[in-house]
């Protein structure tokens, strides 16, 4: 039935036809993740990192009612300053569809699409999660929820430091979703490299990890697999320092009584405002690392499947 709405572009179709390695990309990092114009820049250059390391990127979002896999650079261009952008996860999608609007997916709206495509990794910077709080607010990201259900391999640096990963974490073990850490035995903290808390197994390299996953899938296990990619050394954000300017944060989102999905986005932007832009440099920097593992990995479970 979703055929009918949905629209991959020729270049992702053609991949896809010949078992030719391809990577989801998300669209809500462009519309409510980064400021115009580093959102356009980061959106092109992670989509030539996908393809220098030998895999065919797609873009997707929510194109006037169509899901789009594979966005046109002039989609991307728009989605980076235009104000009319909804924000898409699984509850949304029917109402973007329905009424002929555009739509910048989150990790869930993204990873139903990618399914939906056939296209088996996606690429992100951090999975939403439990918000800290969340014991009174019971405001959980639909993204684990999703990572429960759908099968897609999200290669992230974590999640998001402005949630509470301990449970996050556990949310995710309670439903089934293995949670991998490359090259590290902690699980990513979004700007810092570590959490505190360990990841299921350490992947040594893409080979292990990609076996893991052909294991997974052999297995008919439902569900999405966490692969949480430290950012580099050289790029991360002292702990101490990013802990602390995310209190202060989430003292200016508790007094303008900021709630649901606004969440995230006001408070990435106020830890850039903050930090004077280190955040936004570590931003960028991790989700390009993000882009070349899941390249890296889309190509060698197209070798091995």
């Amino acid at each position: 039935m979703y055929e009918k709405v949905l629209e991959i572009s020729s270049e992702v179709k053609e991949a896809l036809n010949n078992h030719q390695p391809v990577v989801a990309l998300e669209s809500t990092i462009i519309s409510h993740g980064m400021p115009y114009p580093a959102n356009v820049e980061t959106a092109l250059n992670v989509c030539e990192i996908v393809r220098e390391n030998g895999a065919v990127p797609a873009t997707i979002g929510i194109v006037k009612g169509k899901l789009k896999v594979g966005m046109t650079e002039e989609d991307i261009e728009y989605f980076a300053q235009a104000k009319d952008i909804l924000k898409i996860s699984r509850k949304d999608m029917p109402y973007a569809v329905s009424q002929g609007m555009n739509g910048a997916t989150t990790v869930a709206g993204t990873m139903i699409i990618a399914h939906m495509a056939g296209i088996q990794v996606f690429v992100t910077g951090g999975i939403g999660g439990v918000h800290r709080g969340a014991s009174e607010s019971f405001d959980i990201s639909a993204d684990l929820m999703e990572l429960a259900n759908t099968d897609v391999v999200v290669v992230c640096a974590g999640a998001k430091s402005i949630l509470d990963i301990g449970a996050t974490l556990e949310y995710l073990e309670t439903n089934g979703v293995p949670v991998l850490g490359y090259q590290t035995t902690q699980f990513p903290a979004f700007y810092s490299r570590k959490s505190g808390f360990k990841v299921d197994y350490s992947m040594n390299n893409i080979d292990e990890a990609a076996s893991f996953i052909k294991a997974k899938k052999e297995l008919n296990l439902k569900g999405g697999v966490v692969l949480g990619c430290p950012i580099p050394q050289e790029f991360e954000l002292d702990s101490k320092i990013i802990e602390a300017v995310i209190q202060q944060a989430l003292h200016k989102l508790n007094e303008k009584s900021i709630s649901g999905k606004e969440v995230t986005p006001f408070l990435l932007n106020e830890i850039k405002e903050i930090t004077k832009g280190d955040s936004l440099a570590a931003n960028i920097q991790l989700v390009f690392n993000n882009a070349q593992i899941g390249a890296q990995l889309s190509y060698k479970l197209q070798t091995i499947s």
